[in-house]
């Protein structure tokens, strides 16, 4: 049987794009961008809703960021690109039926899961994962139900990274501040009854291993409505710790900053932020609900230039009401798709996806954190994606190409309309992000977020 030649205008490559948030949209661009062969790209995603954690994952209280929606947009303008939106992998349109639409995937779906901390306790009412309060608090219609209790006056942040820092800021910032940006209504409400006044980040390690950037350090100073405590001692550099500034501005700068709040003195801000180095927590304390978070004190160990935290037996128990933890990321498994669990990514050769004997599997590719893990920012995955392109599009002479009916943008169509599957086009969703922003102008923000997948795919 002879195959149909693809890459060409009269049969353009056949390309899904699993998932719409920077990875996917790094991924379109790429293949958008080079010429060597003619495409058709589909970018599918479960949430009626493009853009991933730009728009779920991204602080309210920085619009900047989210600017970034305009390269986007203008990708999914491209009369080459389709967004698919409110259509779950696995379910709504399976594995076999994207091979048997497309002729190559990428699986761009992040690392959505949260890291436990393993102690006790962690199942208690009011331990939470950084993961769920973002998610509740940028409108994810998978948490806009999630109720967190605010009426308690201590909260705990576990973790060091900047996602850490943006659960702590949203606490310490006053609401006024907050109805300034596009923060879900329902947390803003929430929010505004809030009864916290300590905010505490934990980090089992020193500052010189922190993860957090300048800028997001910066902001904790700059709060108008929290003071920031940090203990001087923890300051104090181990030599291995010391050496590591050598060559790194951007870790200098940090103890520089992290220096100066050591000085500060506390005012009568309503709120306080406290930042606590070299501590584990090892349980959470209480009957039905978190009363207490015990801590271990730590010291730093060198074990070959990595500084390992080492339990010192100390330990002290903190008044803590509520725990968001921020301990990493974690991939989950597609349906149809090979995993690993242990590394919780799709197992891939720099962007083939492999099968459990580590056998390439022709026409799928990966990208993102569920390609590599939970690392880097925003930016870091569009190097991550032009790589996966560059390889798809050298497989393209060896790929099989799908049938010439399948391989029709409609075809794909017609089988989500026989499964009554309510997709949602880049049209419509032009349309629920105009009633967003409609609504947000009458407010003097930048939008409402409407958090119900129901009124998003009523039309």
């Amino acid at each position: 049987m002879t195959h149909p030649t693809i890459g060409t205008s009269e049969r353009p490559v056949r390309v899904a794009i699993i998932g719409s948030g920077p990875s996917g949209f790094f991924a379109a661009d790429a293949l958008l961008k080079q010429s060597q062969v003619h495409v058709s790209v589909d970018i599918i995603d479960r949430l009626p809703t493009p853009y991933g954690l730009v728009r779920y994952g991204v602080a309210p209280d920085h619009q900047k960021i989210k600017s970034v929606t305009k390269l986007y947009e203008k990708t999914c303008n491209d009369p080459r690109v389709r967004f698919i939106g409110n259509v779950h992998f696995g379910t709504d349109l399976t594995h076999e039926e994207v091979r048997r639409f497309y002729d190559a995937v990428i699986y761009a779906v992040g690392a959505s899961a949260d890291r436990s901390l393993g102690i006790p306790g962690e199942d208690l009412s009011g331990s939470l994962s950084a993961t769920e309060f973002v998610a509740w608090y940028n409108g994810h219609p998978d948490y806009a139900t999630l109720d967190p209790d605010l009426s308690v006056e201590d909260v705990a942040v576990i973790g060091m990274g900047n996602v850490a820092v943006d659960v702590t800021r949203i606490l310490a910032k006053s609401v006024d501040e907050l109805r300034e940006t596009d923060i879900a209504d329902h947390a803003l409400d929430l929010l505004a009854e809030s009864k916290v006044k300590t905010i505490t980040m934990v980090g089992r390690r020193g500052p010189a291993q922190a993860k957090f950037t300048t800028k997001e350090l910066r902001e904790l100073g700059e709060l108008r409505n929290a003071d920031i405590n940090v203990q001087a001692q923890d300051l104090e550099l181990d030599p291995v710790s010391e050496a590591s500034l050598e060559g790194n501005p951007a870790l200098a700068k940090n103890i520089e900053v992290l220096r100066g709040f050591a000085q500060q003195e506390r005012t009568d801000k309503p709120r306080c932020v406290h930042l606590r180095f070299f501590e584990s927590p090892v349980a959470l304390l209480g009957e039905m609900r978190v009363e207490g978070l015990r801590v271990e004190r730590n010291r730093l160990e060198d074990r070959g230039g990595y500084l390992s935290a080492v339990g010192t037996g100390e330990v002290e128990t903190l008044p803590i009401g509520m725990i968001l933890r921020s301990v990493g990321y974690r991939g989950t498994p597609l349906k149809g798709v090979p995993f690993d669990a242990r590394k919780s990514v799709i197992p891939n050769q720099s962007g083939r996806v492999t099968d459990s004997e580590s056998e390439v599997i022709r026409g799928e590719y990966v990208a993102g954190w569920i390609k590599r893990g939970p690392s880097g920012v925003i930016g870091t995955n569009k190097a991550d994606a032009m790589e996966s392109v560059r390889l798809l599009l050298e497989d393209v002479p060896a790929l099989e190409p799908v049938s010439e009916h399948a391989a029709s943008p409609r075809a794909v169509e017609g089988i989500l309309a026989s499964n009554q599957v309510p997709y949602v086009t880049f049209e419509d969703w032009l349309e629920i992000d105009k009633l967003e922003t409609q609504a947000g102008a009458a407010q003097g923000r930048p939008r409402v977020k409407i958090t119900q997948v129901e009124r998003m795919v009523a039309r």
